[in-house]
């Protein structure tokens, strides 16, 4: 047995063995390997005493005895089982009063709920759908500075332009060591048509590195045309001269905003998904100090109380402001950015591509993402709903635009499109600006006559920085007394501490699992993978021996789907489709296919009866027409 025992295993033997637990050793061999794996440490730490007992046991094992140290602060967050949803709402239910209450839980929200909670405040945050069922899970997946406003900031010489690049190239750096299983670099290709453009480029990329300071990435580089054609082979090679390559980042938008929900709720925080605010309360001065919420899921309605409250919904924020004041001006100026997703033999999978001067004048991005290629964005007007349509004409707009770029052994069809989405970004007025029809650059924090707190605008990667503001002004505005001073920068959420990049190959060899599915849960859960893996899921070949596919073509797992249910409050299908798994976003067709399993093992985790089976199907059928599913695909397979 010793030699199929990694060194790891063997010390675990041998400690517990001198604690007298040799079972739990033996326990760890015969059943699943990460569970007693950790009851092993417990069993030898309460059978040994304490960590100094086991120095004096083992003199020369002082850093095994470290190494369990370790061990154990990690441990409790891989084996950290997240409060039930029932318990969630029975916190909001019990009548206390919360120090803030947020409304929303896309990026903004659970990014100031994880900012409060760590400062020591009692938060509760309430989200009418999903978290990331809005803009927060349709966006570009960048995680980066701005080469648009870099451009503004130096051709216009203007100061503002440059302090949004720069904090967003901090914030950059911040996301990327805050969350290393979410979000990695990605080097960006600038292909250059004109010698003249060489120089000109090449500053701009430079320039780029330089504002990121000793917060920069990869530094960016030019390669000669033989050279940009072997980074992208499908590049167009008529009249091309060479390009130029830049770093920034790129994340999983809508598990990292799960992600944020968890970790605030690990750091003490309430946090309610499918809980919908139907009126907003107040104190005698007619101060805003609470709100009426309603259970989506099952209808229930009650009050929850709280010092304040925070705004956080995106587009939908002038709802919000409406019901504290039926007069305030509305301040929300949606714009519509269409991506699509395109087959993963349209790009590089470790090169994106920049097109910065379109045939209209907006930039488009063309990125590997989750193995498929997405490219986007557009921007135009919209008007505010719950699952907007992309436009058939912006998606044709976009495959215009890739064609240009593309060799012409690439064929670009409207048939290679698996899946389309629009998101509504939410430009914002500053009603207490002398202009209130200009839109603000960034961010806007309004706090109303009835101390109603706004936080609206921004993006993704300056997320940290607008919650960091807005508990900032919530603490001044409600006299709140916090514990401690914000720390987001060095907060690593759930999963973060112990990944690394290599873990799946533990996983491939703890669970016998595809390495395709180990790469995708350590990208997509980090150390809390061994979780995932916990969930019995084996199948019926000789290899894999764990892992059973929702869909044939992608890595997604039926324990994930279990795991999405008892740990990340998944309650609906499509919580499960398009943010927990991505599979909505990547394949609607596919997304269709699994449907039905998907629905099955919900089931039987929620105990749903048929008629709720049916309701689920049709809702996430209808919900996919939104990512680019022909409607008559739905009709054909109810």
């Amino acid at each position: 047995m010793w030699r199929h025992l990694s060194r790891s295993k063997k010390m675990l033997a041998t400690a517990t063995l001198a604690g007298g637990v040799g079972t739990a050793y033996y326990a760890y061999e015969q059943s699943h390997p990460r569970n007693v794996y950790l009851s092993a440490l417990k069993h030898q730490e309460k059978a040994m005493g304490s960590l100094s007992t086991i120095q004096k046991l083992m003199p020369r094992s002082v850093a095994f005895a470290e190494a369990i140290q370790q061990q154990q602060q990690l441990d409790k967050e891989d084996t950290w089982q997240a409060p039930s949803r029932e318990e969630m709402l029975n916190r909001l239910k019990a009548g206390k009063q919360y120090d803030l209450l947020i409304v929303g839980g896309g990026a903004t929200g659970t990014g100031t709920a994880l900012d409060a909670a760590t400062r020591g405040l009692n938060v509760a945050l309430v989200e009418r759908d999903d978290f990331a069922s809005g803009t927060s899970s349709r966006s570009t997946k960048l995680v980066h500075g701005g080469v648009r406003y870099l451009q503004k900031a130096i051709m216009e010489l203007d100061y503002e332009q440059y302090k949004l690049v720069v904090e967003a190239l901090h914030e950059r750096k911040v996301f990327l060591d805050i969350a290393p299983y979410l979000s990695s670099q990605l080097p960006i290709m600038l292909p250059v048509y004109k010698w003249w453009q060489i120089p000109y480029y090449w500053v701009g990329c430079k320039m780029y590195d330089l504002f990121a300071g000793r917060e920069a990435l990869e530094s960016s580089y030019f390669l000669t045309r033989s050279k940009a054609l072997e980074a992208f082979p499908m590049l167009k090679k008529d009249e091309l001269v060479g390009a130029l390559v830049y770093y920034d980042g790129q994340h999983n938008d809508a598990r990292m905003n799960v992600a944020l929900a968890i970790t605030a709720a690990y750091h003490g925080a309430t946090v309610a998904n499918h809980c919908e605010v139907l009126d907003l309360t107040k104190n005698e001065q007619g101060h805003v100090d609470g709100a009426v919420l309603k259970d989506t899921l099952t209808g229930d309605q009650w009050t929850v109380k709280a010092k304040g409250v925070i705004n956080a919904t995106g587009p939908f924020t002038d709802g919000l402001r409406k019901m504290d004041d039926k007069t305030n001006a509305e301040i929300v100026a949606p714009s519509s950015g269409v991506h699509i997703i395109l087959p993963n033999y349209y790009s590089p999978r470790n090169m994106g591509l920049l097109d910065p001067a379109t045939s209209d004048g907006r930039v488009i991005f063309f990125l590997p993402w989750q193995g498929n290629t997405i490219a986007g964005t557009t921007d135009s007007p919209t008007e505010v709903t719950q699952n907007p349509l992309p436009k058939e004409d912006e998606v044709q707009w976009i495959l215009e635009e890739v064609s240009h770029y593309l060799s012409a052994d690439v064929k670009v069809r409207r048939s290679d499109v698996l899946a389309a989405w629009s998101g509504i970004r939410p430009l914002v007025r500053d009603p207490h600006a002398k202009n209130t029809q200009s839109l603000v650059r960034n961010h806007m924090i309004n706090v109303s006559e009835n101390k109603l707190i706004t936080i609206a605008g921004g993006k993704w990667t300056t997320y940290r920085a607008m919650a960091m503001e807005t508990v900032d002004k919530a603490i001044e505005v409600f006299d709140l007394k916090p514990t401690d001073v914000c720390h987001t920068d060095k907060v690593m959420l759930l999963g973060s501490k112990g990944y690394s990049s290599t873990m799946f190959i533990r996983l491939v060899q703890e669970f016998g699992m595809d390495t395709e599915v180990a790469h995708h849960l350590g990208n997509s859960y980090g150390s809390r993978a061994w979780v995932v893996g916990s969930i019995a899921d084996p199948t019926t070949v000789s290899w894999p021996t764990y892992g059973n596919r929702i869909a044939p073509n992608y890595p997604y797992v039926e324990s994930e789907v279990r795991y999405a249910v008892r740990q990340e409050y998944a309650c609906t299908a499509v919580d499960v489709l398009a943010r927990r798994t991505r599979l909505a976003f990547l394949n609607a067709e596919a997304a269709l296919q699994s449907l039905p399993r998907v629905i099955e093992i919900m089931s039987e985790e929620l105990k749903w009866d048929k008629a709720r089976q049916v309701e689920e199907y049709e809702k996430a059928a209808s919900f996919l027409v939104t990512m680019g599913l022909a409607a008559n695909r739905t009709e054909s397979s109810a």
